[in-house]
């Protein structure tokens, strides 16, 4: 399996949560603390995306030999597109000793339950199905059936969020600076906890 170091921090949610968003902000504030896991995935780029940075973009033949290899620490299928994140992904984010970020769907979060990587799980919702509905209409980025398979797997993501004991917070997205807030101190509380503890700290 993948060594031993900080706990990978795991960011689910469905399709237009809002969970890029956020991840890109934490990043963006602490550059020296977290690296992003950069997935594979089947589907073509999105414009603006870029190859490495957003996604690896492969195809589907290549992606199953890989899996086949066990070069994957999770997949999922989704829309039709294939998901993963390569164990390689990871041990390149601790080998710069931060902690990886990832950001990935359900299936891929049950299977990463099963590791030995001990994730710190974050689920991130909109505030409702509509609202959900009214983010993805202003991408205009997919037609009328694939938005509406998007809505029903969203559906069932939620459920399966909102389960106790499924992830360690559920965020929902109704403020984007609020849910910053949330996630935040979550991850500041639970990175403390997790490092050697400081002398520093005490009176």
């Amino acid at each position: 399996m993948v060594q031993k170091g900080p706990r990978p921090l795991v960011l689910c949610g469905p399709s237009g949560s809002g969970k890029s968003t956020l991840l890109k902000r934490l990043l963006n504030d602490f550059p020296d603390k977290f690296g992003f896991g950069v997935s594979h995935t089947t589907r073509g780029p999105r414009p603006g995306e870029k190859d490495g940075v957003h996604y690896h973009f492969t195809n589907k033949s290549d992606m199953i030999a890989a899996i086949e290899k066990g070069e994957f620490i999770e997949t999922a299928t989704f829309s039709g597109n294939m998901y993963g994140t390569s164990k390689r992904a990871v041990e390149d984010v601790r080998c710069t000793g931060k902690t990886c970020i990832l950001d990935i769907e359900i299936e891929g979060v049950k299977q990463i339950k099963q590791t030995d990587l001990d994730p710190l799980l974050v689920f991130v919702m909109p505030p409702s199905i509509e609202q959900l509905e009214k983010r993805l209409r202003a991408r205009n980025t997919e037609q009328e059936d694939a938005l509406k398979k998007r809505l029903e797997t969203a559906s069932r993501e939620i459920l399966y969020g909102q389960e106790p004991g499924n992830f360690h917070i559920i965020i929902v997205n109704d403020n984007l600076d609020k849910a910053y807030s949330e996630l935040h101190d979550f991850v500041s509380q639970n990175l403390q906890s997790s490092e050697p503890e400081k002398n520093d700290t005490k009176e």
